[in-house]
């Protein structure tokens, strides 16, 4: 009493394993990104600044480039404060004070390949959850490439010309 059997892990693998399935075979919404126009690729340095501009931000896109260097610049860090602090109470407060802009940034990278924000949740889902979201963090935009500084679409012309 009070365990679970081999039967009952089948029933429940059997039962909720193919829900999440249904939203990962999916394919996004055809036609224009829903979300906001494409962001553009950053540098290191923009790309920290944008994570921490865009603290709570959960309605735009986020870049291939400010996506995996934000997560870059959140690792590094979080190395340099465990080799400063062993207790790892800083550590702690680090990830407590970046865990909303890991949130939001995570988000963001979901809207850019025009899918829901929400589906960030398949990270509870080890290991099978945590492949798909990494195979979606590394595709490129729904609807092309991040523009480059400068190089945003002209006012009056269709958004559709710019990358033909």
């Amino acid at each position: 009493m009070g365990s679970f059997s081999l039967w009952h892990w089948l029933i429940v693998l059997g039962i909720f394993a193919p829900i999440p399935l249904f939203f990962v075979f999916r394919r996004a919404p055809a036609g224009p990104n829903r979300f906001a126009g494409l962001p553009y690729a950053m540098s290191f340095g923009e790309a920290i600044s944008s994570f921490f501009k865009n603290y709570v931000n959960f309605s735009s896109r986020a870049s291939r480039s400010e996506f995996w260097y934000s997560m870059l610049f959140i690792f590094l860090t979080s190395i340099v404060a465990d080799l400063i602090d062993r207790s790892e109470i800083l550590g702690i407060i680090w990830y407590l004070a970046t865990l909303l802009p890991i949130i939001a940034v995570n988000t963001r990278r979901l809207h850019d390949l025009n899918r829901s924000g929400w589906l960030q949740l398949f990270w509870f889902l080890f290991p099978i959850g945590w492949l798909i979201l990494i195979i979606w963090y590394c595709f490129p935009a729904a609807d092309g490439p991040a523009l480059k500084r400068g190089t945003g679409p002209q006012l009056g012309k269709d958004p559709a010309e710019t990358f033909r």
